[in-house]
């Protein structure tokens, strides 16, 4: 597994007028290596820089979460420590392009901000709540990987921003690598349980993989 690069992606939340928070989402570009035309968070690799800047490798993490999303749609830069820890990501399918991947939420700058996309990587950018995006998906508007579907089910649960805090407060973030399983005579991609995830296996045939 040290072949993974480390990445991060920022889960950046804000109080919706009703109902539960909305999350900022960006589509990325179709020419991208990976994740082509797909929706989900700010974020990318930990760069050097990053952990030049850093006291460890969480806060690497967090540096480069931050300074990805003002990259990619110019949003004001959070302290980096305000990050919360939500869940980590392994996958192992992709052996090209494995990245070992910190997913953080943050309330949103309390900031009037105008959202700029970042040329040549998203090409559109969205808040939403975690179920209109998963309806977008079941009904074919839109796409999402493995790892983003599993994490966008997990924070549709939630009734609040703090409610969100809590959770991943209450669960581990060791890394989840999910494996293939047969079920019934049917191959499922699993993830373990007890990580916080309400579905933890879904059929291969309908799970998009980067």
């Amino acid at each position: 597994m040290d072949d993974a690069k480390p990445a991060a992606t920022l889960i950046v939340l804000r109080d919706a007028p009703s109902g539960p928070p909305e999350m900022l989402m960006v589509r990325r570009d179709r020419a991208m290596a990976f994740a082509a035309g797909a929706w989900v968070w700010p974020g990318g690799r930990v760069d050097p820089e990053d952990r030049l800047a850093a006291l460890d490798d969480l806060h690497a993490a967090q540096i480069a979460a931050v300074r990805e999303a003002t990259e990619e749609v110019a949003m004001p830069a959070l302290d980096p420590k305000s990050l919360v820890p939500f869940a980590r990501w392994l996958p192992k399918f992709n052996v090209e392009r494995r990245f070992d991947t910190w997913f953080f939420l943050a309330r949103a700058p309390r900031v009037d901000w105008t959202l700029d996309l970042q040329d040549g990587e998203i090409i559109d950018a969205m808040w939403t709540s975690a179920q209109a995006m998963l309806d977008r998906i079941a009904c074919g508007d839109a796409s999402a990987i493995f790892p983003t579907v599993r994490n966008l089910e997990r924070l549709a649960g939630f009734a609040s921003i703090d409610e969100a805090f809590a959770d991943a407060a209450a669960h581990p973030t060791d890394p989840i690598t999910p494996w293939i399983e047969t079920r019934n005579g049917v191959d499922h991609i699993v993830i373990p349980e007890g990580m916080g995830y309400p579905v933890t296996a879904e059929p291969l045939t309908t799970a998009t993989r980067a």
